[in-house]
């Protein structure tokens, strides 16, 4: 999977350099965020100010911003789009590796077509994808860290008065308290994703050997039985995702609040200005929506698991090493 992109010579350039770029886009993307930071305490100030400021000072900082955002909206679209040809040719790459000792092998693998045609391409797409955002949150959490426990010298929170980077601590804890509990809420869910792309494939496999011979297959019996089958196991699925889903929009409707909840001894004794509190709000949410990744992907690392384990399945059975 990794190997047929990032070792095979025919695919360096594309591995390796179309990686270097997207780390540089994500690296430039995240200095921007700690500019756009600085730029919310000197116009929320301003706001709070406005009676006592003059108009041009907001049109200025209105420029500031269109200044450091317009770059970031055109960075993010080629980053979006380079992306996505960066996983074809991933997927390529695993799909002409995969052939010769699919066809040259006597294995009977379940599915195998799929596991080319479909499994790879996913793979590709969500291990790219998710290995973007791990990287951005490392980037994140390097430039905003900083930030945030530089601004918790003004916060005053009762129960950490004595630790420095109280809002540091914060965000840490109550991200892997919930990434924990995730853990746990979320536990069944590999493994009824992986029985569900195995039920597909057979309702799949039925269907297209139906197209060449409908008298032998595809009858209403077998495809009602495998048909009952996904159903089964998508309700289970759906039961298991209902639960999840609960705990992590219980989980993100309360972290919304809590930098204000920290927050509001120091405001309302007036230790801090609107200006801080939004520059903290961002900067405590960039540093906790990156501490918390992977209770915000845990549906996709599910679904990478599952998939991860049915390629590892199909190279084991066709004796895959690679060229």
């Amino acid at each position: 999977m990794f190997k047929s992109f990032f070792v095979n010579k025919k695919w360096a350039l594309w591995a390796w350099g179309g990686a270097t770029l997207l780390i540089l886009s994500l690296l430039i993307q995240v200095s921007i965020t700690v500019k756009i930071n600085e730029w919310y305490k000197g116009f929320y100030d301003l706001l709070q100010n406005a009676p006592k400021s003059n108009i041009s000072e907001f049109w200025e900082k209105i420029y500031v911003f269109s200044y450091l955002a317009f770059p970031y909206v055109l960075l993010a679209t080629f980053t979006s789009f380079f992306t996505r040809v960066f996983a074809l040719r991933w997927r390529e790459a695993i799909t002409f590796d995969y052939l010769p000792f699919w066809k040259n092998s006597d294995a009977s693998v379940e599915g195998a077509s799929q596991r080319i045609q479909e499994d790879a391409s996913r793979f590709a797409k969500i291990v790219e994808s998710l290995g973007l955002q791990v990287v951005r949150a490392i980037m994140t959490l390097i430039a905003f860290i900083p930030i945030l426990w530089g601004l918790s010298t003004g916060i005053e929170i009762e129960f950490l008065k004595k630790l420095p980077g109280s809002l540091v601590w914060v965000s840490l804890f109550v991200s892997l308290g919930g990434l924990l509990i995730s853990w746990f809420v979320g536990i069944k869910l590999p493994g009824l994703e992986y029985n569900n792309q195995k039920v597909e494939a057979s309702f799949r496999k039925e269907l297209v050997y139906g197209e060449d011979d409908r008298i032998k297959y595809a009858k209403p019996d077998t495809v009602v039985e495998l048909f009952s089958g996904i159903k089964f196991n998508y309700h289970r699925l759906f039961y298991n995702y209902g639960y999840f889903d609960i705990w992590v929009n219980l989980y993100d409707q309360f972290m919304v609040i809590v930098p204000y909840l920290v927050m509001a001894p120091s405001l309302f004794s007036g230790l801090i200005t609107l200006g801080v509190i939004v520059q903290v709000s961002n900067a405590f949410q960039r540093v906790h929506n990156s501490f918390s990744l992977f209770i915000h992907q845990w549906t996709t690392i599910t679904e990478l698991r599952s998939i991860h384990k049915r390629l590892g399945e199909f190279e084991m059975a066709i004796g895959y090493k690679t060229i």
